[in-house]
């Protein structure tokens, strides 16, 4: 571990030796899990739990004893359990946003953008910038957007809100409270900033006062530990702190432990564009809400792909932040050697301005503190301020590696659409492509289960000795998480071991392809998010079927977080953007499987998103990059991030409301 000058103008601590791996053995053949759901599903749990034997022989089958394959490559390397990396000086961060061009509001902050209308052009999504324009204007207001938000995701009205499955707690008047205070706020010329009254969700895992956090679970999880008082999440204290009104809980996966959003305690939401389909997890609400226009941005968290993967079934944009980039305080990090918090947004002009606020470094971390008289930076600092395309006065690089080996594992359909964004990329907005080599990936992402199901192993255990709520707690979780528990419980000392020196093996070699000597730190791998194109749903059975006894296919849950986990393993940034669709299962209008075609629209097709990983701390850089994507995908006839049939136009219908009040 050095603190390596790998830029100009940036150091870090903790940086990884830039050291190249060896060559990789050939990929062993995955062996076949079998699909359990319904009442198979419950009894195999049950043998799993019994029989120490049959958990051996599932956890062999599965994978996790391949790292003994490849001891002789990890034996002189140290392991490496966290793979935080803090830079030393962020030269990123732009400027003081009271400096930018001039242009303010009165309010010490950036001016709105002006190409916002009432009417998004064509299928686009509303962003912070309309909210904003709305509420300066008083054609709208916070409380109206309230007003109208409310009803359709309330699950305590009878009937409940037809999108009420994406939320799992709204306490209504905190919403009201919120949305009036920030109404108040317009009115008296003193609104807090770009994101004021912007309406938002956060994942079922932030504490946040007055609502209980289960994590998606029939069990209640309060913090210990305050600040002030309060148990609120330090992302959601500067979500307060910016006005942002926060209308309730987004469900999510139990537990974030897996990646098809399945719920069989609160129901399960559907894909957007597809009620056949999952909307992919862990952070599945939050991606939907965002995708039905219900709110532009949404805070979710992501262990091995659980805000990217939501992000791409979901056609919306999200961001993996570096390890430890955003706080947990006061709370506890469930899975702190590979999650993470970040933010999910409906453009990437929203995703940056999101992003500028969560960004606020926890007092007690080594990340760089921003002064306490400098505001937030604004999404245009982000993307367009001098630094964010001259780094020590040269211009941006635009090189993207492509793992080609890797590239191709996704399904035909997938690769096809992914590479042509990379195709627009090149011709439309000047980058390069280069081809980059990562061994072990096979191995990795083994690893990578294998640690994150260890962690929460220890901090789900099934008794104790003497807390009687543990083993209670344990018997209400799902079917699917028991025997992902039993597997985290059955991994060795030394596999773990092994993983973590793997860990340090990967990291050394993304540092060695990021370093001057090879293709610099600007360059960005680009992968497809997942390897297949959505989730569907299988048994819907309403007594025994998956989606009220739960469902644990492993097979699947490997092909979906087939790229994601590099991300969280080693730490890194990741981005994910839309790509384009495919035809789903039922092939109506197509080919089952196979890539829309340019400006073409099939019902219930289903999203795809490419991936872009970073440096460390590069989080502005993949931010400019998904602006990049964003413009060369945009064009109306180019149908990417569609809006799906649900979505919800909540402009409007707040300006009609205004007009009959």
């Amino acid at each position: 571990m050095s603190n390596t000058t790998m830029a100009p103008n940036k150091r870090f601590f903790l940086y990884p030796e830039p050291i190249a791996a060896p060559p990789s053995p050939p990929r062993p053949e995955r062996q076949s899990n079998p699909a359990l759901s319904g009442l198979v599903l419950v009894i195999a749990t049950w043998l799993l739990e019994w029989s120490s034997l049959l958990r051996q022989y599932i956890w062999k089958n599965a994978g996790f004893g391949d790292l003994r394959n490849i001891r002789g490559s990890l034996e002189s390397t140290e392991p490496r359990f966290d793979p935080t990396v803090f830079p030393l000086e962020d030269e990123a961060r732009p400027d003081s946003p009271s400096e930018t061009n001039g242009s303010g509001n009165g309010n010490g902050t950036a001016a709105p953008e002006k190409t916002s209308k009432l009417a998004p052009v064509g299928q686009r999504h509303y962003t912070v910038a309309d909210y904003r324009e709305m509420y300066l204007s008083g054609e709208v207001t916070p409380l109206d957007v309230a007003h109208v938000i409310l009803p359709l995701i309330r699950r305590d009205t009878s009937p409940p809100g037809p999108h009420s499955l994406a939320w799992h707690d709204v306490k209504v008047e905190l919403v009201l409270a919120a949305a009036k205070a920030s109404t108040e706020r317009y009115a008296a010329g003193q609104s807090l900033g770009p994101l004021d009254g912007v309406p938002s969700a956060i994942k079922d895992e932030y504490e946040m006062t007055g609502y209980t956090t289960t994590l998606g679970s029939a069990n209640e999880y309060a913090i210990a530990k305050l600040e002030d008082g309060k148990p609120d999440a330090w992302n959601v204290r500067q979500m307060e702190a910016a006005g942002i009104v926060i209308f309730g809980k987004a469900s999510m996966h139990e537990f974030g432990m897996d990646t098809s959003g399945n719920n069989i305690t609160f129901g399960t939401t559907r894909n957007p564009f597809n009620p056949a389909y999952y909307p992919g997890g862990s952070s599945g609400g939050s991606a939907y809400a965002v995708a039905s226009g219900l709110v532009p941005i949404a805070l979710g968290s992501d262990g091995g792909g659980s805000i990217r993967i939501p992000a791409s079934y979901c056609s919306v944009f999200g961001l993996k932040t570096s390890h430890g980039r955003l706080s947990c305080k006061p709370g506890e990090n469930h899975s702190n050697t590979s999650a993470v918090n970040g933010p999910l947004a409906a453009d990437i002009r929203s995703l940056a301005a999101f992003y500028g606020i969560l960004s606020e470094a926890h007092p007690t971390t080594y990340f760089p503190q921003r002064s306490p008289f400098s505001p937030a930076p604004t999404a245009d600092q982000i993307l367009f301020s001098p630094s964010a395309s001259q780094i020590g006065g040269q211009n941006r690089k635009k090189l993207l590696g492509i793992p080609e080996a890797w590239f191709t594992r996704a399904d035909p359909s997938v690769q096809k659409l992914c590479r042509a964004t990379i195709a627009r990329l090149v011709t439309q907005k000047g980058y390069t492509t280069v081809p980059i080599d990562i061994p072990f990936l096979h191995e990795g992402q083994i690893a990578h289960a294998l640690t994150i199901l260890t962690d929460a192993a220890s901090l789900l255990p099934p008794s104790h000795p003497t807390v009687a709520r543990y083993k209670r707690d344990y018997a209400r979780l799902s079917a699917a998480n028991r025997i992902l528990l039993a597997l985290g419980r059955t991994t060795t000392a030394v596999d773990f071991l092994l993983a973590q020196r793997l860990r340090r093996v990967l990291m050394q070699h993304l540092a060695w392809l990021w370093s001057a000597e090879q293709f610099g730190p600007e360059m960005l791998i680009v992968t497809p998010v997942s390897a297949c194109a959505g989730w569907p749903i299988g048994n819907t059975d309403v007594r025994g079927g998956e989606l009220t006894r739960g469902l644990s296919d492993g097979d699947r849950t490997l092909r979906t977080m087939e790229f994601v986990w590099m991300g969280n393993f080693c730490g890194v940034p990741a981005l994910s953007v839309p790509s384009g669709y495919v035809v789903p299962k039922e092939g109506k209008g197509g080919v089952a499987g196979e890539a829309v075609g340019k400006g073409e629209v099939v019902e219930g097709m289903v999203p795809v998103g490419l991936m872009a990983m970073g440096e460390w701390a590069s989080e502005e850089g993949l931010l400019r990059f998904g602006l990049d994507a964003e413009e060369v995908m945009g064009a109306e006839e180019d149908n990417v991030q569609r809006r799906p049939e649900c979505w919800v136009d909540v402009l409007k219908l707040a300006k009609e409301r205004k007009g009959r009040s």
